[in-house]
């Protein structure tokens, strides 16, 4: 398995648009429910990992790379097996490694910020889809609808968090634009000639 893998992420160059099978459809549209069920629970594990061991966490502004769990997802699955790994990932993270307080909104967030990854890369991995999943969740999902939550839980203004967020929302924008570039499309087209090879 491991051998596949790696020797399918080395001949990513050659490979079909990530989150495609042999025949152009969507990988979601094939396999076994037990091999979606396992794959996505590996995906719920590593967005755990990324969001609360590998991310810069405070309690107005957080920087990592759990979203590299929600894009993989997305694009191998769709919106909403993506938004329910991203829910899953918040409630579970939440329960095993708490930092703060618990808010049901900070798990929609985590749900819908999947779902986007989703419904742009499910279909093909493009410098525009990418963007266009980077700009909905930093510039409206984190931006304005996460401090929203943030401001809830912990009584602040709502206008003087922006600023904050904003500088989050420049600085994480160009970190997943090049991250999903230059590791995501790589590793989705590793993935994607593994489950083709043990369906």
């Amino acid at each position: 398995m491991f051998k596949r893998f790696f020797g399918a992420l080395m001949e990513n160059g050659n490979a079909r648009e990530p989150g495609t099978g042999e025949d152009g459809r969507p990988l979601a549209s094939g396999g076994s429910p037990v091999r979606t069920i396992v794959w996505l629970a590996l995906f719920t594990a590593l967005f755990i990992v990324l969001e609360r061991f590998l991310s810069i966490n405070v309690w107005n502004m957080r920087i990592g790379f759990a979203f590299i769990a929600l894009a993989m997802a997305g694009m191998l699955y769709g919106p909403l097996a993506a938004g329910l790994v991203g829910a899953a990932g918040d409630i579970l993270g939440m329960l095993l490694f708490p930092t703060g307080p618990y808010f049901p909104g900070f798990t929609l967030n985590a749900f819908l910020t999947g779902a986007v990854f989703g419904l742009f890369l499910y279909k093909g991995m493009t410098v525009k889809r990418m963007i266009g999943a980077v700009a909905v969740n930093q510039l409206i999902l984190s931006l304005f609808v996460q401090t929203l939550w943030i401001s809830m839980t912990y009584g602040a203004p709502y206008i003087g968090l922006l600023p904050v967020r904003l500088t989050q929302c420049l600085v994480m924008i160009p970190v997943q634009l090049m991250s999903l570039y230059l590791i995501g499309r790589p590793l989705a087209n590793a993935m994607r000639r593994l489950h083709m090879n043990t369906l």
